[in-house]
């Protein structure tokens, strides 16, 4: 009975809505073909596990190191291929850290506090969006979570071994995503020097032996691999030079921030300077940040149109405006606003992450206030500190950065949840007892988090109604004045302040439902009531719908054609590969890997492998033609391969019936692709 007692059951009440966010029809939602094609081809070898290789033979890995993906591929295991099985790992991460930030912050501000902070992470739209797909950054916000809750256990065990291990698992994050996972180190080392008990040596050294341990458990897998001799393994995907380091670095890290791994990047360029038109003609652009050298930009099938508000869609280019597609064919350009200190609030990213970023505004002026009232740090400041510091750097990066997508956003999730329930128990403290000018701190956090929410929604008045705004900035006010006239109050003021949180909410709350009601983007996650309409951003750029109506005629050609050759076909882009991969149990080789701009191959070594019979057949697309040096292959298939007409490999009437029917799509020809095969 005891233990019946001890449970909270408003906790349970946010679990479930956790459960239900996450796992809702998740079997529907779609998955990353790139990442799921991995997750297959892991489960076919130890090798492919370990490298997290696209393909079974162990070609090429993706652009990440394999930690998160090793879940993935286990549950394709047990489960079989599916959406459902792929994804089944994020939406069990994310419902463990809406638990984990609970037992986090319930030591050190209580149950009220950590209830709350469950909650507004629950509402967190892009975290959502983002857990609902098998990109793996849900999985490695669990493990940051985790190793923060070790952290708060070495402060409270006084276990040095808590702390290593809390940095160890900051280590396996870096097996995940690499330098995204170090955004949280300012705030571990910060909270380790502020709450330690020991003399500052002791903690010193202790942080001296921490900073050893996650380096060398950073480091473990970049090591084994990049010692291994390179024709023993895969080549690592996304790098330039094979190299797990030099993708640490390069392309997952400081590429990121200066924007060479975008579009545009000097990655991109490769790409962008030579692509083929719907004419099939060659287009050569010597600036790739100027579209004046295209021929007709607007009419080469690479654009999206102007939605059905006559609004151009996120990133997008368009006549007149903007640049030539990126090296990822044009993803994430326009995507995350212009860099700047007010980056965060501009309409792509705002309605993401940013909804109570004043009410943290609020909470950083009432934390330094308490600290001048008490006249000392008290555990309480130092947690709030350490949320800070975690987010402080996000924040930083996120407005100033050259490149990265949206669902990033999701790492800043955790503090802002905690900032905003444990600072709404600080300012209402002062709202009850203070009668200067910090009892206005609470009441003024609310109104202007309301006015900006109103903000943000109106940002996206293409999608909502205009009324919503207006009722937002009403509330508020009510609120605001309620507040005021029912202070003296006890019991009004403590419904008011849960009515008032509880309607910071509901916005956020609806954000993180769109990817349920309307759909979500399984490439490039997101939230929002754009994903209403059809042909939003994401879709063609990654040229989903094209390859999965190409592939199922091509397959079947492909597979008749088969004969015993080690690779089915060969494509200069990961996706391509994938989608072919996902609908037979034989390897696709992605000659380009992600971009198409990866020199994992010469022309003598394609040539050696032609001749020894291990792929035969090349698909190329003017999509994806691959970089300066992968011209060069293009250029050898072209010139030793032979055409196959596409009448004999999209031979399926009714998907040439859909492509004459459909205006606003270009059939495989006119979009440049080419079927070819090898005969010696």
């Amino acid at each position: 009975m005891k233990s019946i007692k001890r449970v909270d059951g408003w906790l349970l009440v946010i679990v479930l809505i956790s459960i239900f966010l996450h796992f809702y029809n998740i079997g529907n939602a779609g998955s990353n073909v790139y990442y799921t094609a991995a997750a297959k081809s892991m489960t076919a070898n130890w090798k492919a596990f370990f490298f997290a290789a696209l393909d079974p033979e162990g070609f090429i890995t993706v652009d990440k190191p394999p930690v998160a993906l090793w879940f993935q591929a286990l549950s394709v295991a047990i489960f079989g291929v599916s959406d459902w099985s792929v994804l089944l790992p994020e939406a069990l991460a994310g419902v463990g850290s809406t638990l984990l930030i609970y037992f986090i912050v319930k030591p050190f501000a209580g149950k009220a506090a950590a209830r709350w902070a469950s909650l507004i992470f629950v509402c967190t739209p892009i975290f959502v969006a983002v857990a609902r797909t098998n990109n793996i950054d849900a999985i490695l916000i669990f493990t940051l979570l985790v190793a923060a809750w070790a952290l708060m256990k070495a402060i409270w065990k006084q276990r040095l071994s808590w702390l290593l291990a809390s940095f160890a698992l900051v280590g396996l994050g870096f097996n995940m995503k690499m330098l995204q996972a170090y955004m949280v180190l300012p705030a571990f080392y910060l909270f380790y020097w502020l709450a330690g008990k020991g003399a500052w040596k002791q903690r010193l050294w202790h942080l001296t032996a921490a900073t050893a341990v996650v380096l060398a458990v950073s480091l473990s897998y970049a090591v084994i691999a990049d010692m291994m001799p390179k024709d023993k393994r895969p080549y690592i995907g996304s790098s330039q030079t094979n190299s797990v380091l030099e993708l640490a670095l390069g392309y997952n890290g400081i590429d990121r921030l200066t924007g060479a791994a975008g579009p545009g990047g000097k990655r991109g360029m490769r790409g962008d300077n030579e692509f083929q038109d719907r004419n099939g003609q060659m287009n050569h652009s010597a600036d790739p940040s100027s579209h004046s050298s295209l021929s007709n930009p607007s009419e080469s099938g690479l654009y999206s149109r102007p939605n059905l508000n006559g609004e151009w869609p996120v990133g997008e280019f368009r006549t007149g405006g903007g640049q030539p597609p990126g090296g990822m064919g044009g993803i994430g350009r326009g995507e995350t606003g212009q860099p700047g200190v007010f980056r965060l609030f501009q309409q792509q990213l705002a309605g993401q992450i940013s909804w109570l970023l004043p009410f943290v505004l609020f909470t950083a002026v009432g934390l330094f206030a308490s600290i001048r009232r008490q006249r000392a740090i008290t555990p309480l400041h130092r947690f709030l500190l350490f949320w800070f510091a975690w987010l402080v750097p996000m924040a930083v990066f996120f407005s100033v950065a050259g490149f990265y997508h949206r669902y990033y956003l999701s790492m800043m999730a955790p503090a802002i949840a905690v900032l905003v329930a444990v600072g709404s128990e600080l300012l209402w403290q002062f709202y009850k007892e203070q009668n200067g000018f910090w009892r206005w701190l609470f009441p003024g956090a609310l109104l202007m988090t309301f006015l900006f929410e109103s903000y943000v929604v109106f940002q996206q008045r293409s999608s909502l109604s205009t009324i919503w705004p207006l009722l937002l900035v009403l509330y508020g006010l009510a609120v605001f004045c309620f507040l005021l006239a029912f202070r003296q109050q006890k019991k009004v003021v403590h419904y008011l302040k849960i009515a008032s949180l509880l309607g910071l909410l509901v916005m956020p709350f609806y954000w993180s439902l769109t990817p349920l009601l309307y759909g979500g983007n399984s490439s490039i996650p997101y939230a929002g009531p754009d994903l209403k309409r059809p042909d939003a951003y994401g879709q063609r750029v990654f040229g989903g719908r094209e390859e999965r109506k190409v592939t199922s005629d091509l397959l079947a050609y492909l597979e008749k054609h088969y004969n015993g050759e080690k690779y089915l076909a060969a494509t200069m882009r990961a996706n391509t590969a994938a989608e072919l991969m996902l609908k037979t149990d034989k390897a696709v080789m992605a000659m380009g890997g992600f971009l198409g701009t990866d020199p994992v191959l010469t022309t003598e070594q394609l040539a050696k492998m032609a001749r020894n019979g291990e792929v035969k057949y090349f698909l190329i697309s003017g999509f994806g033609r691959g970089g300066e040096g992968n011209s060069e292959l293009i250029q050898w298939i072209e010139t030793h391969c032979q055409e196959v007409p596409q009448a004999e490999w999209q031979t399926n009437a009714e998907t040439v019936k859909s492509w004459d029917e459909q205006e606003d799509e270009m059939p495989p020809v006119e979009r440049g692709i080419k079927l070819y095969e090898y005969k010696g």
